[in-house]
């Protein structure tokens, strides 16, 4: 009990502003639920409806992070938690800012050499006769500064490019066109210095959307994985790369691609996962031996204390 005790008064951060509010409500509410089971001195907190001064005002020791995109998982908040001196959870401004913008953590990869889908910057003015060339068809339109897949579109003639576009944009200035690898998909959960067990997802829809990630009980979660060892252990070293590249801390996720050869292909990066009754680190820390309990008290013990 003592590690328990050593947490002070916790809040948990849930709720937000952003596209992920409900979301962000689910993952919270399984968070604190796991955390008063622990013992620890855990509470509710909503950034949308109270002031972070209160986190001070009401004596929080300690913060943990289950907002989801803007204003939660992109820097924001944990600019205002290190100026107001609350350790929190996960990983610190430049890496959540860096994670949150898919364009940028891109370049990153890029700039070492990891492997990435190709990809384009769209706007307004683009050629979309030319989009199609280079990616080729299907591809995929997704706003670059937002999760959960909210504005994601698969395009599969040159004639959907407009209006794939025109709802990214809706979310985000930044919107990308990515090219479609069809051999899988999978995520790999970094808890600490550790990968915990890859997934593959196989939605029964069309891609990985927002129904088959929240709302669809028909999307199959393979752990273990259908990878052989040496492709599982390859999957693990290039997330926790990854993941380090950005300057990640505490745990995270890292998505994938892999190709009919089965090469894997780095998508994004998560720095602060969903903790829904349908969300994946989850299931893989389940799959290393690890309740749920277990896994949000020692993301708290990794909390960033600036």
């Amino acid at each position: 009990m003592d590690k328990i005790h050593k947490f002070g008064k916790v809040a948990v951060l849930f709720g937000g502003k952003s596209t992920e509010r409900e979301v962000s409500l689910k993952s919270g509410a399984a968070v604190l639920a796991a955390l008063q089971r622990s013992g620890v001195d855990a509470y509710p907190f909503d950034p949308a409806v109270q002031n972070l001064q209160a986190l001070l005002d009401d004596g929080f020791d300690r913060a943990f992070i289950a907002l989801h995109g803007r204003y939660g998982e992109d820097g924001t908040v944990q600019g205002a938690l290190e100026l107001l001196g609350v350790p929190y959870t996960g990983s610190g401004v430049m890496a959540s800012a860096l994670g949150m913008d898919k364009w940028r953590t891109k370049l990153v990869w890029q700039a070492v050499g990891l492997p990435i889908p190709d990809y384009a910057l769209l706007d307004e003015h683009s050629d979309w006769k030319v989009v199609a060339q280079k990616l080729g068809l299907p591809l995929f339109v997704k706003p670059a500064n937002e999760g959960s897949s909210v504005g994601i579109s698969k395009v599969k003639a040159v004639g959907e490019l407009p209006a794939a576009y025109r709802e990214a944009v809706k979310y985000d200035k930044l919107v990308l066109a990515e090219s479609f690898i069809g051999g899988g998909e999978y995520t790999v959960a970094i808890l600490g210095e550790q990968a915990l067990p890859v997934i593959k997802i196989e939605p029964a829809n069309e891609f990985y959307d927002y129904e088959a990630k929240y709302l669809r009980n028909d999307t199959r979660y393979l752990c273990p994985s259908d990878l052989s060892t040496t492709q599982e252990t390859e999957m693990k070293r290039l997330a926790i790369q990854a993941f380090a590249l950005i300057g990640g801390q505490g745990w995270g996720r890292v998505d994938f691609l892999k190709d009919n050869t089965g090469k894997p292909y780095l998508l994004e990066v998560n720095t602060s996962p969903g903790m829904t009754d349908h969300s994946l680190v989850p299931m893989a820390a389940r799959q290393a031996g690890m309740s749920f309990e277990q896994l949000v008290v020692h993301v708290l013990e990794l909390a960033h204390v600036g």
